[in-house]
């Protein structure tokens, strides 16, 4: 008696359209997670806008001026009378070094010119003025 024969053998079908589905679907989730996981080491400021503002991605120091006046090279908090020092000490290091001055919108104008005074006395070369990108 042969019983399997009778009966209709079916070799199991692979499916590659769900899978490949499946496998963007993982893709995509991998990419948004992983954009989360960047950490942004920046202070809180409100830039203001600007138009023709650009994007650098080149390694730099960062100078903030928060709202209430402090200044911070990165994420340490200076007083005025240090901040020339160690301006002075990264020029030493590397002449060439790049600063970002990162400045609230309500912070004092006065505070920023004396900055950037204090950057051309000391002969820094590259000071970028970080904004937001304006709406156009």
């Amino acid at each position: 008696m042969k019983l399997r024969n009778m009966r209709v053998e079916r070799q199991p079908k692979l499916m590659i359209i769900p899978m490949i589905d499946i496998i963007f679907f993982l893709l995509v989730f991998f990419m948004m997670s992983t954009l989360y996981m960047v950490e942004q080491r920046t202070l809180p400021v409100n830039l203001p806008q600007a138009s023709t503002s650009q994007t650098d991605f080149a390694k730099n120091v960062t100078v903030t001026i928060a709202r209430d006046g402090a200044i911070y090279i990165g994420q340490e908090q200076l007083p005025p009378e240090l901040f020339k020092a160690r301006i002075q000490a990264q020029l030493a290091q590397q002449s060439d070094t790049a600063f970002v001055l990162r400045a609230d919108k309500q912070a004092e104008y006065g505070r920023v010119v004396k900055v950037l005074d204090d950057f051309k006395s000391l002969g820094v070369k590259k000071v970028a003025v970080a904004t937001d990108q304006g709406q156009r």
